[in-house]
């Protein structure tokens, strides 16, 4: 066994072996690996037909929400301005309504105080208060005026009092027969 030539012939006999085991396990694997790079080949060949479209379509789709994006925020400012726009109304509303109201208040004091007055008229001279019933002197009131030094000095370009002012055109005369409307001074004096 120390022959050279025998040891030679040995090892080739084990690299063919083994080369033959290799060759029987590679075949299969070249040909899974044919099919991978067929598949790959294909794959490739779809994304480069569908790929582009999918990115002019995503391209589209960002355009379309930046469009949307801007009509959103353009509702949004047209909504605030209709908020400011019925914000002012409804102020407007309540000066309105608060004018209305103080003008109603007038106008419903005005009616009392001239039913008081009207109600004061047709009551006898009797129901008034008596003489001796009447409230002291103040010492501040004018004599004739019925009003303090103080208000009269403010008045200054006041109204004449009811007692002052002249009669009025239209005026009745009694006669026999009943009352008699005279439209003038000029009737009056028959």
């Amino acid at each position: 066994m120390t022959d050279p030539l025998f040891w030679l012939v040995l090892s080739l006999l084990f690299v063919t072996a083994s080369l033959t085991i290799v060759l029987a396990v590679a075949i299969p694997t070249l040909r899974e690996l044919a099919r991978a790079a067929r598949s790959a080949e294909k794959l490739f060949d779809t994304l480069r037909r569908e790929f582009p479209p999918t990115l002019e379509a995503i391209r589209l789709t960002g355009l379309e929400i930046s469009d949307l994006t801007d009509d959103v925020s353009e509702g949004v400012q047209s909504a605030g301005n209709v908020v400011k726009q019925v914000d002012q109304s409804l102020s407007n509303v309540r000066n309105q309504a608060q004018k209305v109201q103080s003008g109603t208040r007038s106008v419903v004091v005005g009616v009392k105080a001239a039913w008081k007055a009207f109600m004061r008229s047709q009551k006898p001279p009797s129901n008034r208060r008596p003489p001796d019933r009447l409230p002291p002197a103040r010492p501040d009131l004018e004599l004739g005026t019925g009003l303090p030094t103080s208000v009269e000095q403010r008045l200054g370009d006041r109204q004449p009092l009811p007692e002052e002012m002249p009669p009025p055109q239209n005026s009745f005369i009694s006669t026999q027969d009943g009352l008699e409307h005279v439209t003038d001074n000029a009737a009056h004096e028959r």
